[in-house]
């Protein structure tokens, strides 16, 4: 799905940097769905940490699963573009269920779309894609952090038609009620993070279990989980491209990923400052609306700039994300552009979160209030998918190569 480049009268034309007719309308068709599906689980949710089993299947039988994926596996076949958009809309109105979906349709779906053989598509995708089987991703381990690759202790050995998986993995969104888990292992430990191979792993196959759920701050419906391979054993067929080349799957996926994420920040924040307007608007203090003192208004003011900043590198990241051929990623301008735009939307949606809560007052700092619930999911995106710190690293880094090619 791309802008429309068809001549037009000067009467006539988009506006430049839109989102075009099509791309509109399936954020539009996220933000109603969302607001009428999803928003009334939302508070529940948030406070018993609650997981609505049928949520799935609603979502994937309205058709907002696989929209990156081809109509013949189950999917929308369109781009990461419309991903982004169910994200960002889903976002606005239950961000837990926004991260479960992503976690479930970018991490697991589309990677397996992406580097899966036709078997695994057209075994796995059309449940996936339907919302009949939840998908996960199991990357990070304990005391690994933001050296995944290097500190990877989860091994897998060839044994027969089988590899045998030992190992765990933490901080799995999904991983409590996953189906279906891309699992990455070293098959060759000599080789480093070069010796790394993906798996999918079913939920039934034996010596694969959930160890523990874990307790969250934020993205509390979202649920997490610790898992652990004791012996695990996982048919040959089911390794995902080469023996040893899942450090290209996991890099690619991590550029995928980190455009995917700014939407989810761009959809909170969208929220909090609409929250924020409407406070402003019918709070009485001193006889009069606060949204008349000036001070309220320049707090609503920097976080119109910030969201609005926001969208604009958040689609522009995903336009140019989105062609990223099999395997592509891990380096260059798009690797750096992905990093940035996920730092600057975390770093955004912080700032404006914390004047969110602000306008709100003693209201924004009570647990079960809304604006509690999304000021409660900002340090996430500092963290996941490369604490702020390594996508600076990875910013620097390609720009000092790049000085480096052309001094």
């Amino acid at each position: 799905m791309t802008a429309s480049r068809a001549s037009m009268s000067d009467g006539d034309r988009a506006p430049m940097f839109a989102l075009d007719e099509q791309q509109q309308a399936i954020l539009n068709q996220a933000d109603r769905f969302a607001q009428r599906e999803l928003y009334p689980l939302s508070e529940r949710m948030d406070r018993e940490e609650w997981w609505p089993d049928e949520a799935f299947r609603t979502i994937g039988a309205n058709g907002f699963f696989g929209a990156t994926i081809p109509e013949e596996y189950g999917g929308a076949g369109l781009d990461l573009v419309a991903a982004g958009l169910v994200l960002q809309g889903f976002a606005r109105w239950n961000h837990a269920m926004a991260l479960s979906w992503v976690a479930h349709d970018n991490l697991c779906a589309n990677n397996i779309f992406r580097n899966g053989s036709e078997q695994q598509r057209r075994k796995y995708l059309p449940d996936l894609c339907a919302g009949r089987k939840i998908g996960a991703l199991g990357l990070t381990e304990p005391g690994a952090g933001s050296d995944a690759l290097g500190s990877m202790r989860t091994t897998a050995r060839r044994d027969g038609d089988h590899y045998v998986l030992n190992g765990g993995k933490i901080y799995i969104t999904n991983g409590p009620v996953a189906d279906v888990v891309l699992v990455y292992a070293k098959t060759d430990r000599e080789k480093g993070a070069h010796g790394i191979s993906a798996f999918i792993v079913e939920k039934g196959f034996p010596g694969f279990k959930v160890a523990q759920k874990l307790t969250k701050m934020g993205y509390r419906g979202s649920q997490t989980a610790e898992l652990v391979f004791d012996d695990c054993r996982v048919p040959a067929e089911n390794m995902v491209g080469d023996e040893n080349r899942g450090v290209s799957i996991v890099m690619s996926g991590l550029d995928l990923e980190r455009a995917m994420i700014s939407p989810l920040c761009l959809g909170v924040s969208e929220r909090a400052l609409q929250l924020s307007i409407d406070y402003a608007r019918t709070r009485q203090q001193f006889g009069k609306p606060i949204g008349s003192f000036q001070m309220v208004q320049s707090m609503l003011a920097e976080m119109y700039v910030h969201v609005e900043t926001m969208r604009t590198f958040t689609y522009r990241t995903l336009a140019e994300a989105a062609p990223l051929e099999i395997g592509g990623g891990g380096r260059g301008d798009v690797h750096m552009l992905t990093a940035s735009s996920v730092m600057y939307a975390a770093e955004a949606c912080h700032a404006v979160l914390d004047k969110a809560v602000q306008i709100h007052g003693g209201s924004g700092y009570i647990w079960e209030s809304e604006i509690n619930r999304l000021f409660r999911s900002i340090k996430l995106l500092e963290i996941g998918a490369g604490t702020t710190e390594v996508r600076k690293m990875i910013i620097a880094g390609e720009l000092l190569k790049d000085t480096a090619s052309h001094g």
